[in-house]
């Protein structure tokens, strides 16, 4: 029974993927409830059913009152089992089954797969931004927001047909129980519900923007506590355990604080409500009595209408609370959106193609890119590198060789200009076949939290056993794979590598990286400093590996240590963003320009420091 509540939406239901999602709050939310929309409206009508017959069971509460009152105990039984017994069959057999589907739909139907649906899609969302998106938000603050929103966005629905239709019904439903026993008795409800109105209105103004002030302190705070331990070992190598603790700690203040002034919101309103619920216990049961004093009204009127405002008066606490919680929870999905809506800047265009690839040409047509600052990164820099050739690059830090690879790659456009693969520009080919023909290995190698073997395998997903095992081989990790084991007792290559493969060497990490750029075999090679990691007698086995990866190849290659290109076919030199020299290794140390200065200064194969100062 159950399965088919939870069956009744797909979480999953494919969907059109929007770039510029809605920046309003309904708008954000209605994309969501598409799949749901008829689950919303039976929950709704359930919801309101339910309502009914709580009230109606306290007016059948005061009609038994009334008949034990004019019946008398003789004949009672005789005159009225029937009409009980039915009663009875109803509150036993068709009440549960009504409220089972209330509740089914509410906790089955709805809820898991709501948030569900936000979650999967918010994650699918963000995956889509691009790098330079990511490099200006904490992590921690992105996974946070994609992981608060969904529950937050939940218990708002939640509290929609858990509370307030069903509050909203019970409430019609009291007013018509009492306008049927007195109309005068209505009076009292109305001025009560004004007043109740009132202060959830006053709730809601407060509420709103504090909940949303707690979320984004909460979220704050999860930040810089990732930060720190993302970067674990610089919090422990510079000894700052107590610098981190005061960093932590004045974001937990603060969420402190703006909590407590959401918390302020909700005594005052607990308060207020105190002291209308008592004017409506009072003027309610106080008038009824007074009705029946006068005659006016039977002994089971004043026992419903006592009934009913006893149970007005336990579920506006519940009431004021879900109404609270719901535009609470709508504050959370409002920081949430902060993050989710954000617009994807850096999209395919709308005629993109595939990459279709021939030779390998790739061409700099007068790029310039500084970030959006006024200086930095590249200025006007043009240039060819043929199929198949092997381009070393070097430049001081700063001087703009990673901001070309990030070109090269897409994860930013250029300013200005064009870079172009066999004559199609990258901007305007999809990204996805872009990056299918790059392989890259950078410097700093971060892995995945998975197994060695779905590392490698990131690679190139559908290969095999062997050639999973061919690739490290020859990324020469396959030896102290062999030998690893994970806390879990995962041996070889099913041992897991910790977050950003902290369980591994800087040497291990990147020739495992190697072996999956090795094993995904693209007709583009870019690597950044990729055996700056390895020790002398690793990098000696590594670089003939890599000559031999290289062939048939276009390859660019950045370098500080200059021995790792000096075999290149051509050497680049970058400054500020410019080209202020090329040629091949001899050739260069031949001129005695800058290249020849940096090979002189070099100790242990890398550019000096001193030159940058120069």
């Amino acid at each position: 029974m159950l399965k088919f509540f939870e069956n009744l939406v797909d979480p999953y239901v494919v969907y059109t993927e929007s770039d510029r999602p809605p920046q309003r709050l309904w708008p954000f939310l209605r994309q969501y409830m598409g799949p749901f929309r008829r689950v919303f409206i039976a929950a709704a009508v359930m919801s309101v059913i339910v309502a009914f017959i709580e009230v109606g069971l306290l007016w059948y509460l005061g009609r038994v009152v009334d008949l034990l009152e004019t019946t008398g105990a003789a004949g009672f039984w005789a005159a009225h089992g029937w009409e009980l017994a039915l009663a009875a069959l109803f509150i036993l057999l068709v009440r549960p089954v009504l409220q089972m589907l209330d509740v089914g739909l509410i906790n089955n139907a709805i809820l898991p797969n709501f948030g569900t649906i936000i979650r999967w899609r918010a994650h699918r969302q963000v995956l889509r931004q691009s790098v330079g998106w990511f490099e200006n938000d904490f992590a921690g603050r992105i996974a946070n927001r994609i992981m608060q929103t969904p529950p937050a966005a939940g218990e708002a629905v939640f509290q929609v047909f858990d509370a307030l239709s069903f509050s909203i019904a019970y409430i019609l439903g009291a007013a018509i129980l009492l306008m049927g026993a007195d109309p005068r008795l209505v009076i009292p409800l109305l001025v009560w519900l004004a007043l109740y109105v009132g202060l959830v209105r006053w709730t809601i103004r407060h509420v709103t923007p504090a909940s949303q002030a707690a979320a984004d302190a909460r979220s704050a705070v999860t930040g810089r506590v990732v930060d720190a331990y993302t970067n674990i070992h610089a919090v422990k190598l510079f000894a700052h355990h107590a610098r981190e603790v005061d960093y932590a700690r004045e974001a937990i203040e603060h969420a402190r604080h703006t909590f407590q002034k959401e918390m302020r919101i909700f005594t005052i309103m607990d308060v207020g409500l105190s002291i209308i619920n008592g004017f409506l216990i009072v003027a309610v049961v106080g008038w009824a009595v007074w009705l029946w004093s006068a005659g006016s009204a039977s002994l089971g009127v004043v026992a419903a209408a006592a009934a009913l405002v006893l149970r007005l008066n336990a579920m506006t606490g519940w009431i004021m609370w879900a109404v609270s919680s719901f535009f609470r929870n709508l504050g959370v999905v409002a920081e949430g959106m902060e993050t989710i809506a954000q617009p994807i800047t850096l999209i395919d265009a709308a005629d993109a193609k595939p990459l279709e690839f021939t030779e390998g040409r790739i061409e700099l047509q007068g790029v310039t890119h500084h970030y959006g600052r006024p200086s930095g990164g590249l200025q006007d820099l043009s240039m060819t590198v043929e199929p198949g050739e092997k381009l070393g690059i070097v430049g001081r830090s700063g001087a703009g060789k990673s901001t070309l690879v990030k070109l090269l790659l897409r994860f930013y456009d250029p300013e200005r200009g064009r870079i172009l693969i066999d004559g199609q520009d990258v901007t305007r080919v999809t990204q996805d076949s872009l990056r299918a023909r790059i392989g890259m290995v950078q410097q700093d190698t971060a892995l995945l939290h998975r197994s060695v073997r779905e590392n490698i395998l990131y690679g190139r997903p559908d290969a095999t056993e062997a050639e999973m095992i061919a690739a490290a081989e020859r990324a020469e990790a396959h030896e102290f794979i062999a030998g690893l084991a994970d806390a879990e007792g995962n041996p070889g290559y099913d041992a897991r590598v910790g977050e950003r493969g902290v369980k591994l060497s800087g040497g291990q990490r990147q020739r495992i990286a190697l072996a999956r750029v090795i094993l995904k075999d693209a007709p583009i090679l870019v690597l950044d400093e990729a055996t700056s990691a390895l020790d002398s007698e690793v990098e000696a086995a590594i670089q003939e590996t890599l000559y031999g990866v290289m062939e048939g190849k276009t390859v660019i290659a950045i370098a500080h240590r200059l021995s790792t290109i000096a075999r290149m076919d051509r050497i680049v030199v970058l400054d500020d963003g410019r080209i202020v020299e090329e040629g091949t290794h001899a050739e260069l140390l031949d001129r005695g320009a800058l290249y020849a200065r940096f090979w002189a200064r070099q100790s242990g194969g890398f550019i000096g420091i001193e030159e940058a100062a120069e």
